[in-house]
């Protein structure tokens, strides 16, 4: 088999410079047949360069090569160009090299003299290798789309009680080989468990998936519970973005049902400085305390980070209920920002301590942007709006799929821990285009979350709008964990690649057969509980 590299024609409207100037896989067997890796979106990019005046110069790629190196590693090359394809000057007589031992993990990339790269002996770049069936057969796996494949399931299984046959569990197994116990739901009306006998049993696995879109008109969307009811909270696109709103249901379904009431929490109110850019409200538990984080903006536009607590014995969905909203402040009391924008604060909380990331921009929409970006610092719970440490920049829009076309984005971070690994997803793109995207870093939970150092960035996006049909522009979404122990993610997207209405979806978080995260398995590709009918022998 041949691994072939390419880049890919700039389509203005479906597949822009930033994403087409990119390295590209597939391979190729034996009888020819090509196979895109990634969906046939790029899985290399080149970073942009950080100028002098604090603006991001954004980077692209052309004539990529790949070739086995000395060292037996595969090396793949490319020229740095501009953005838009033309010459970078200051790249001239070098080109960006990556090394990778399985076509899943790449090195970051390095700009190196052509000299200094050394391959094997006699051995030329180009844009085609040969390489081992085995080192195919694990790169499709991961790359390409993962679905669930069959169902591993007990045909008689002995139980001495109700308790006992309800913690019985069926293994659902999926393409790459990845698979997850999952609970039975039984239909125990013909079982007499004070009686020794054998029964045929029906039953179903918990499965709960939703269709797309749930919502519409709505960005940035959070689920939540609490006190035994589920929350929705996200940015009214309806209403110009001006107030906060929550919905209240017994179940997530509810949420969503026709005629579900918007309970107004925090209104128009220039006389506390509240009138615009109601942005990206999250609730957070914080020292046991509740809190929504939000952006909000007075007269003049601005959106600022901001923290409103529940007052003791508030209800979420009365605005009496919560206690005045209080900026956010650096350790010395001075604010955020003054000129600069601050957005999308989110909270995680570790072994190591508590922390807050935020979105920050300067000069926003002039020649001077800075482009938004991560910032992170701890605070203490006891008084989060206050932050304990300096901040310390996590992640800049780089790559060509966070700099799209001018759309300098990273923002919408939010949190889930598991397995011993924090995992932050944050978007980058146009926040209500089809080029919104999520990327994901990732530190070990016990790891420093100042020390930059301790965090990994993923090349490529994990979630776009190549992910799941029909859905353009997925982003800033949020994680909560269902009834059945399923971590989901809420995220909005658009309805076609040309809206720019934002539209509320959820699915299920996969997690492959190494323990990381997927984000990409649409409801039609993950289980689905009414395909199958499941019978076995009880034995009591």
């Amino acid at each position: 088999m041949k691994i072939h590299v390419y880049t890919r024609e700039v389509e203005a409207d479906s597949y822009p410079e930033g994403l087409a100037n990119s390295i590209h896989l597939e391979y190729i067997t034996d009888d020819g047949e090509r196979h895109p890796l990634n969906r046939n979106y790029g899985i290399l990019f080149a970073k942009g360069c950080v100028s002098d005046e604090n603006t991001i110069v954004p980077k692209g790629i052309k004539d990529p090569k790949i070739f086995r190196m000395a060292d037996g590693r595969i090396g793949i090359t490319g020229e740095r160009v501009m953005e838009d394809g033309e010459p970078d000057l200051s790249a001239e007589g070098r080109v960006l090299l990556w090394t990778t031992e399985d076509l899943i993990d790449f090195s970051e990339e390095e700009l190196m003299d052509t000299e200094t790269i050394t391959a094997e002996p006699d051995m030329i770049p180009s844009d085609m290798l040969e390489v081992a069936p085995e080192l195919v057969e694990g790169a499709a796996r991961y790359w390409e789309p993962i679905v669930f494949s069959h169902m591993e399931v007990p045909g008689r299984v002995r139980v001495s009680s109700e308790t006992e046959l309800d913690n019985v569990y069926v293994s659902l197994v999926y393409s790459d080989g990845s698979h997850r116990d999952k609970r039975f739901i039984w239909d125990k009306s013909e079982v007499d468990f004070s009686k020794p006998g054998t029964y045929i049993v029906t039953g179903r696995v918990a499965q709960k998936s939703y269709s797309f879109p749930l919502a519409k008109g709505y960005g940035d969307p959070v689920i939540f519970r609490w006190e035994g009811k589920w929350y929705y909270i996200s940015t009214n696109d309806n209403l110009n973005d001006i107030g906060i709103y929550v919905r209240e249901a017994d179940d997530v379904d509810g949420l969503f049902a026709e005629g579900v009431v918007e309970h107004l929490i925090l209104p128009f109110d220039p006389s506390r400085g509240f009138e615009q850019t109601f942005w990206a409200p999250e609730f957070h538990v914080i020292g046991g305390e509740l809190y929504i984080l939000f952006a909000v903006s007075g007269h003049k536009w601005g959106p600022q980070c901001h923290m409103m607590k529940l007052k003791p014995g508030g209800s979420i969905i009365d605005e009496a209920g919560w206690e005045d909203p209080v900026r956010v402040v650096r350790r010395d009391g001075s604010y955020l920002a003054d000129e600069a924008i601050t957005l999308d604060m989110t909270y995680l909380k570790t072994a190591a301590g508590s922390y807050v990331i935020w979105s920050y921009r300067e000069n926003i929409a002039t020649p001077l942007d800075s482009g938004s970006m991560l910032y992170i610092a701890a605070v203490n719970d006891d008084e989060p709006w206050k932050l304990t440490s300096d901040p310390v920049l996590l992640t800049r829009p780089l790559y060509g799929w966070e700099n799209v076309s001018g759309t300098i984005n990273n923002e919408g971070p939010h949190a889930f821990i598991k397995d011993g690994y924090v995992y932050v997803t944050y978007s980058g793109g146009a926040a209500n285009g089809y080029t919104y995207v999520l990327g994901l870093l990732t530190a070990s939970v016990d790891a420093d979350l100042l020390d930059i150092g301790s965090w990994t960035k993923s090349k490529t996006p994990v979630l776009s709008f190549y992910s799941v049909k029909g859905e353009y522009g997925p982003g800033h979404n949020s994680f909560y964990t269902d009834e059945e122990g399923d971590l989901m993610i809420a995220y909005h997207a658009e309805m076609t690649i040309s809206d720019n209405l934002r539209c509320d979806g959820i699915r299920r978080v996969h997690f492959r057969e190494d323990g990381t995260p997927y984000f990409q398995m649409s409801s039609d590709d993950d289980f689905k509980e009414a395909e199958v009918s499941i019978e076995v022998e009880v034995i009591v």
